[in-house]
């Protein structure tokens, strides 16, 4: 949907429904997003999609056509998508192949294309497209440093390939779009200065050199084209449970040049740690029930000299919870947004509304609501999927600046999503 307020658009990610076929995505669109566009009462609804490799291989001309069309009849229109996982996302072992393939190889490259063509297909005029990406690789597959450089410079490489086909995009269709690097716990970019380390040190000189040679462009409009290109997608829950403060990170963002495309509206598990024996066991029961064999849940403990410590998943950290001297910790579970606290445990749902009260000062246009693990949730706190998505909507759209007027009547700009 449109908001009011610097012409952003609100959706949620698709990825919380299991399906890797376009088939799959399509029926899930049908059950879903109608149903929820009515339960919301508005009159125009954004998609955040999902889309794997194997759905842009099933998504040709007919079939693209057949959506556009339900779009329209629907008053539905997509302007962004989720580029990060690649291949199977539900009902599997997911873990680190989540990242895989990461941004050296041709295989992501391709993807995200490819990907850029159909949200050129589908974007409304006037609207700016989205897809947000991994944040280039893992950083415990790499064991030195010159093995992690080369990582940079090959995803860098990679990245510029991309924003040459999207700059050509922009030249043919009009359609502007943004690939936005997604940093998470272990990723190969996991918080800000991580951020700012690789445009200044990696995208900006080295494929700044790479983009201006290709295109015959100088080198200042070089830079400039892959800044507006190659964005940041803000997951509030990854950037809560690295310990950062919404205010520093976008502030940080600004004085470097950096532009957020997407902020994903998320929440972490937060918890501090009891002293007692007794109180730690009953957490660890806890917690436990949050294990599964589906996503990596990182764990980054917090001790009192400032010091952070990462735990690959969140059964390795519990191992140590017993022992541990750190005074809290902050798990990699993307938690229903609307709940501020779920037995022992507390959510970092206060840097969301952080992040939404920031907007006014540091706009962004993409907003998106990612509660992908509705599926892996402890039994307790499973309700129905439908009425789950509506009340996180609400929760946001009642905390949302100016949420008294957030409905857009701008039907032109989106209506003209699909044709």
């Amino acid at each position: 949907m449109q908001l009011t307020e610097n012409n952003a658009h609100l959706t949620y990610c698709t990825n919380i429904h299991p399906g890797e076929s376009w088939p799959e995505v399509f029926d899930n669109l049908k059950q879903y997003i109608p149903a929820l566009k009515s339960r919301l009462k508005t009159e125009y609804f954004g998609i955040g999609l999902r889309l794997s490799h194997q759905a842009t291989t099933q998504l040709k001309a007919l079939e693209m056509s057949e959506f556009k069309a339900w779009l329209a009849k629907h008053n539905l229109y997509v302007f962004t998508l989720n580029g990060f996982p690649y291949g199977g996302f539900h009902n599997q072992v997911v873990k680190d192949q989540v990242y895989a393939p990461d941004w050296t190889t041709p295989e992501r490259t391709n993807y995200t294309k490819h990907l850029a063509y159909i949200l050129a297909e589908l974007l409304p005029e006037g609207v700016n497209g989205s897809i947000s990406t991994l944040p280039l690789s893992y950083k415990p597959w790499f064991d030195s440093s010159s093995d992690i450089n080369e990582v940079f410079k090959h995803s860098t490489i990679n990245l510029v390939k991309v924003v040459i086909e999207l700059i050509k995009l922009h030249q043919k269709t009009g359609k502007f779009i943004h690939v936005d690097l997604e940093p998470e716990p272990n990723g190969l970019i996991e918080n800000s200065a991580e951020v700012i380390d690789f445009f200044e040190n990696w995208l900006l000189p080295v494929g700044g050199k790479q983009l201006a040679d290709t295109l015959s462009l100088d080198l200042n409009t070089a830079e400039k084209l892959l800044r507006q290109h190659i964005q940041i997608c803000y997951d509030t829950c990854h950037f809560s449970v690295v310990y950062e403060k919404p205010s520093q990170v976008f502030e940080q963002f600004k004085q470097a040049g950096i532009l957020v495309g997407k902020i994903q509206i998320s929440a972490a598990i937060k918890n501090q740690l009891p002293q007692e024996q007794s109180k730690r066991d009953y957490l660890a029961e806890y917690l436990q029930k949050f294990v599964d064999s589906t996503y990596l849940h990182q764990v980054v403990a917090a001790h009192a000299d400032g010091i952070l410590q990462s735990y690959i998943d969140l059964p390795e950290a519990l191992q140590e919870l017993r022992e541990t001297t750190a005074q809290e910790w902050r798990t990699h579970f993307h938690i229903p947004i609307f709940n501020k606290t779920y037995g022992v445990l507390q959510s970092t749902q206060d840097d969301i509304l952080t992040v939404l009260d920031l907007l006014k000062d540091y706009p962004c246009q993409h907003l998106e609501i990612e509660t992908y693990t509705f599926q892996v949730l402890p039994e307790n706190l499973k309700t129905d999927l439908l009425t789950s998505i509506q009340r996180e909507y609400e929760w946001v759209l009642q905390h949302y600046q100016d949420h008294s007027n957030l409905y857009s009547n701008q039907h032109q700009t989106v209506s003209s999503a699909s044709s």
